[in-house]
């Protein structure tokens, strides 16, 4: 059975359910992603003021607000977030704070809000008499876009050879091409090492990755297609989906298809070996206390023709109480073959539940349990301890508090627990952190951290710190840092120590062109590793 189509971007457009009503842009803050790495992203603000820790960051997703970020720490121009699952981030991608800009009049906030309302009422009465009009539609022209070069070099004082991996990036959307209804969205990347073209000529899908490539045609305002390469936010751990896609909606309901095939299994190319075809339906509930969203979707998956899968899959996200955010998906299979049998199941094979709740303005607490499939990285560039905490908690229970019981001051802990059949001990791992936005000097900020791992192999430590500094108005993003390493193996009881010390800055300039450099090296008894990364991105 191959669940493939699970492995690049798994929960890409996950949240993109939880959009809330479209507000005026002006009454929002606007940010940039200035720099990212493996664990953070870093977002460059004119002023982090009315920002606290725990505060959720969004993007603008078809005229909708979508969930990206949850800031950690915070400095007087910038700060440091968790990126939420499913959404691959850049430097230089608009984020926005929903929220009313700090030092605003309340009772005027109350009053837009209001005239918000009503003409957000006003224009969906008047949407709903004019939803089978296509001379509705707002035919304009949009282009948009941004092209990337990344390079991440590897290098030591081992007889290991010096690598390094070049990255080009490419996304180009294009809505209402020429006022007309036809729209185009790209997202292409192509890398490749330096001495591995060998790879490269035999077969170009080794460094040419396809995530997104497909044209949509708008017949009117509730009826859409599209054909190519494209993730249905509606069936988002399903993955890409190559194509077509149909859907239409009849007032808070929407009913699709989707026909086509699923990306290769080794080297996600095209492959109509692996056809599919499915439909969904899912009803949409939006009011001023917030958003429901469900979808039940039926799919059938074959491999040369034979049945590879079929299952049923539900996706639910719920806004409706305030403060109160949850989401849960889940795979039921209905199909097996043993032996060269065919059998009816009804058996669930995929679910992840997520609850998060602010109990209080400086506290919030959230909850997970995941029962996912693993999923295969085919551009992660991460260290080994990244990777193996990362493989540990994909499965299992995840409890996270973030608490900040003074203005500049934030503290909070993540435990994860798993216990699988397959497993010979339990696997726990803990993180734990305190944020400091305002340092009484220098203009700093800091972070420190631990995280505590045992699994059925290994039992680890890690500890570190973190300083920040933002110059000429967050144009400058400056960090330094430190962490120590220790893991032990139990099947042949080694013990590994490691010093890891960071570096990166970063440079963002009027002419939208992002320049950002990591360094990082690792140093233990006997060798040292050294890891670059740059990166040079132009919007447009």
């Amino acid at each position: 059975m191959k669940t493939f189509a699970h492995i690049v971007l798994p929960f890409a457009i996950l949240i993109v359910a939880l959009s809330t009503s479209a507000q005026e842009q002006k009454q929002l803050k606007e940010g940039e992603v200035s720099y990212k790495s493996p664990n953070n992203v870093y977002v460059t603000f004119e002023s982090t003021e009315g920002l606290t820790e725990g505060d959720t960051l969004f993007m603008s997703k078809n005229e909708n607000l979508v969930p990206v970020l949850v800031v950690k720490n915070l400095s007087s121009i910038s700060c440091v977030c968790d990126p939420l699952p499913g959404f691959d981030l850049e430097v230089g991608d608009r984020i926005l704070d929903n929220k009313p800009s700090a030092g605003a009049d309340s009772e005027g906030v109350k009053e837009d809000k209001r005239e918000l309302t009503k003409k957000k009422e006003s224009k969906e009465k008047k949407q709903d008499r004019d939803k089978d009009s296509p001379e509705k539609i707002e035919l304009y022209q949009r282009i948009h876009g941004r092209v990337s070069v990344s390079s991440f070099s590897d290098f030591s004082n081992t007889d290991m050879e010096n690598r390094q991996r070049l990255r080009y990036l490419l996304s180009l959307d294009a809505d209402h091409i020429g006022g007309s209804r036809l729209s185009f969205e790209s997202y292409v990347a192509f890398s490749h090492r330096n001495n591995e073209w060998d790879e490269i000529r035999d077969n170009v899908y080794n460094g040419l990755k396809i995530y997104n490539l497909n044209l949509k045609y708008a017949f009117n305002a509730n009826t859409k297609a599209w054909l190519g390469r494209k993730i249905n936010p509606k069936l988002s751990s399903m993955g890409a989906i190559d194509g077509l896609q149909f859907e239409k909606g009849f007032g808070s309901f929407t009913a699709g298809i989707v026909a086509g095939s699923r990306p290769d299994w080794e080297d996600y190319s095209f492959n109509t070996d692996l056809l599919q075809a499915g439909a969904y339906i899912n009803h949409h509930h939006k009011s001023e206390e917030g958003s429901m969203q469900t979808t039940l979707a039926f799919v059938e998956q074959t491999n040369k023709g034979n049945t590879d899968r079929r299952f049923v899959y539900v996706q639910h996200v719920n806004m409706l109480v305030k403060k109160l955010y949850f989401f849960g998906s889940g795979e039921f299979d209905l199909y097996k073959q043993v032996d060269g049998q065919q059998e009816s199941v009804f058996n669930l094979t995929n679910l992840y539940l997520s609850l998060r709740y602010r109990m209080l303005k400086k506290l919030s607490v959230s909850f997970s349990y995941s029962a996912r499939n693993n999923i295969i990285y085919y551009e992660t560039y991460k260290s080994f301890v990244e990777r193996l905490l990362e493989m540990e908690t994909l499965q299992g229970f995840i409890l996270s508090a973030n608490y900040r019981p003074f203005k500049f001051v934030s503290v909070g802990a993540r435990a994860g627990y798993r216990d699988r059949k397959s497993d010979d001990n339990p696997s726990k791992n803990l993180y734990a952190y305190m944020s400091f936005s305002k340092l009484p000097f220098l203009g700093l900020s800091a972070n420190i951290n631990t995280i505590l791992l045992e699994t059925t192999y290994l039992k680890g430590q890690v500890y570190g710190a973190r300083l920040y500094r933002d110059f000429m108005k967050g144009k400058i993003n400056t960090s330094a840092g430190y962490r120590n390493v220790n893991y032990t193996y139990f099947n042949n009881e080694l013990e590994t120590n490691q010093h890891i010390i960071e570096a990166s800055v970063s440079l963002r300039t009027a002419w939208q062109i992002f320049l950002s450099l990591n360094y990082e090296a690792t140093l233990d008894e006997a060798f040292t590793f050294h890891r670059l990364y740059v990166n040079l991105t132009k919007r447009f």
